[in-house]
């Protein structure tokens, strides 16, 4: 049984379930999605129902009951079609404001709907399950407010989210992801672990301040992917933050994308808070003549860009209002345009592989309804995209009609530790603007032609990756990416103490003498670690050895060194790794050779 078949019939259970209980409420959309369904309502003319509020958690309790005795029912899903003016008649007389609006959009005469039981019905193509028995393993979620497709200036309504499987066992499995999910919430741990936070009442929402723990971890992702850019014959360009709006008029970003772009004035001159980075890049590819010996040209820039997010859509790193691409725009002739793509998927896998992430999915979207360009553009632009992940033997879904305004793209989505999907890495393919801007390069036969342009970022937005990259390790990032990633916690001394055993090495008592001794033992190897390369901090708070390693635990530092006076005698560290406990003493030398090669080979 198809999955998404068997959640969009749960979703139409569940509006049965609700029009029974509250028959004045209206139907809105229920579509199944990735990992369930939701059901869209109008409660505003329910009040004589009895329905007076918004749904709430402890109405989705009385729901799942009245769907539960419906399924016990196992009541047909019958499918009838109607001519659209008998459609509009029936759910006129049903007072479905929204379904009549759907009808009159839907161009042909042709409307189907459902049937389920005695009374209710329901706008559907379909397909559904053969009765509503056959759907057995759901769970109710959580209730949100939706805008009516989106937009903030039409209604209100009052959207369901639910998850249905086909067995329990499936059911149970994905309500334990979830809490999961919970625990590893980015915008918990961000802030917990000092990397970040988010919004700040001066500043307003949707703006990330990142403290230096998070700066560091970001720095050093920036700082890799400069390395790899370099080393694979991209160049690093900046371009400004602001630029004049006719820029983005020429580009068509100002008529396809104005609703989310900063605007304002200069001496009555229009300005842009730039919004992508590709214009930029446009003008610096124009600012002398090009060969065809200078292509491709790969111009790579980690971009900071401003988008106009509505305040309700603002989620975490995961959509904010400023962040930073690790955009390239590479211009080619079009014999090299197969290649560069290959090149691009390529990077996009290697770059995944050093970060841990293993399972990815791949799509590919085609022309939109509103798009720049020639038919017979879009098509060479499609057929190199599907080409080269045909040659590369990548499996890939179509996404039709999601591609961007001026060409299609390949999107390379990565799934984390929880098997949840994450959007990064985009490759597409344009024809449209290089010409928008009169971009050329001379051939061998010194002929002036157009070169293709590719747009592409391997990790998208640093901050949607950093959210993900937190998710998925439990905060608990790879050592080369940990802010500190050894800590020295030297043993108090005690005296007039017993000797006692801890992480299985006798402590004996000490004098004040030993004491210094520890204290200098702990900074030499603090030292040395630091001359190594090795982000260090010495925990000498006054605590515990328990609360202090307890404190690292929650700290997410990848390894402790239990420095005590047996340790300052030998000259060793006691070793403790997070995830595996005291692991033993070894020479300070051995500790720092076994974890520079850790980091050197970017372990995950």
């Amino acid at each position: 049984m198809e999955l998404s078949v068997l959640r969009h019939s749960c979703s139409h259970v569940m509006a049965q379930a609700v029009k029974e209980l509250w028959p004045e409420v209206k139907l809105g959309i229920g579509p199944s999605i990735e990992d369930g369904f939701y059901y869209d309502f109008d409660t505003s003319t329910a009040l004589s129902a009895g329905k007076k509020d918004p749904f709430t958690d402890e109405d989705l309790a009385g729901i799942e009951k009245k769907m539960q005795e419906i399924i016990a029912k196992n009541e047909k899903f019958i499918r009838e079609e109607l001519s659209k003016k008998d459609a509009l008649a029936l759910f006129r007389k049903l007072k479905e404001d929204y379904k009549i609006e759907l009808i009159n959009r839907i161009p042909d005469d042709k409307i189907s709907i459902y049937h389920s039981g005695k009374k209710f019905l329901d706008l559907c193509r379909g397909p559904h399950v053969e009765s509503t028995g056959q759907v057995k393993a759901f769970k109710l979620l959580s209730v949100a407010g939706a805008y009516w497709h989106g937009i903030e200036t039409n209604p209100m309504l009052q959207r369901i989210y639910g998850t249905c499987f086909e067995t329990e066992k499936e059911v149970k499995e994905y309500l334990d992801n979830l809490q999961e999910q919970k625990k590893r919430d980015h915008r918990k741990l961000g802030p917990a672990l000092e990397f970040f936070d988010i919004y700040h009442e001066e500043a307003g929402p949707g703006l990330v301040f990142y403290h230096p723990k998070g700066a560091l971890v970001r720095t050093l992702i920036e700082n890799y992917e400069r390395e790899e850019h370099l080393k694979r014959g991209y160049q690093l360009v900046i371009t400004p933050h602001i630029m004049q709006a006719e820029l983005w008029k020429t580009s068509g970003h100002y008529d396809y994308y104005r609703e989310n772009m900063y605007t304002f004035k200069i001496e009555d001159k229009e300005f842009v808070l730039k919004p992508m980075n590709c214009p930029g890049h446009m003008l610096i590819y124009k600012s002398k003549i090009r060969s065809y010996r200078d292509l491709p040209l790969r111009l790579f820039e980690l971009g900071t860009v401003y988008r106009h997010e509505k305040t309700g859509v603002l989620h975490g790193l995961l959509r904010v209002r400023g962040f930073t691409q690790d955009d390239a725009h590479i211009f080619c002739m079009p014999e090299q345009l197969r290649t560069e793509i290959k090149s691009v998927i390529e990077f996009v896998f290697d770059m995944m592989k050093v970060f841990g992430f293993k399972d990815v999915r791949v799509e590919l979207s085609t022309r939109p309804e509103k798009y720049i360009g020639s038919d017979d553009d879009w098509k060479r632009a499609t057929d190199a995209l599907e080409g080269a992940l045909r040659e590369k033997e990548l499996e890939y879904d179509i996404n039709a009609g999601e591609g961007a305004f001026y060409g299609p793209k390949i999107d390379i989505k990565l799934k984390d530790a929880l098997k949840r999907s994450w959007q990064c890495a985009t490759i597409q393919c344009d024809f449209s603007i290089p010409k928008r801007f009169a971009l050329t390069y001379v051939d061998s036969q010194g002929k002036e032609n157009q070169p293709i342009m590719i747009h592409r970022v391997l990790l998208g937005s640093l901050e949607r990756f950093i959210g993900a990259l937190i998710e998925h390790y439990n905060g608990e990032l790879p050592l080369w990416l940990a802010p500190t990633q050894v800590l020295i916690i030297p043993i108090h001394p005690v005296r007039g103490k017993v000797p006692q055993v801890t992480d299985g090495c006798l402590r004996q008592p000490a004098s004040n003498g030993v004491k210094d001794t520890l204290q200098e033992y702990a900074l030499k190897v603090k030292e040395e670690l630091a001359n190594n390369a090795l982000r260090v901090e010495i925990d000498n708070r006054k605590e515990t050895l328990d609360k202090r390693i307890r404190n690292a635990e929650l700290n997410k530092i990848p390894y402790c060194l239990i420095v005590g006076e047996r340790e300052a005698q030998a000259g060793k560290v006691s070793v403790r790794k997070k995830g595996k406990g005291d692991t033993g003493a070894v020479g300070l030398d051995e500790f720092i050779t076994k974890i520079k090669e850790e980091i050197l080979n970017k372990v995950c």
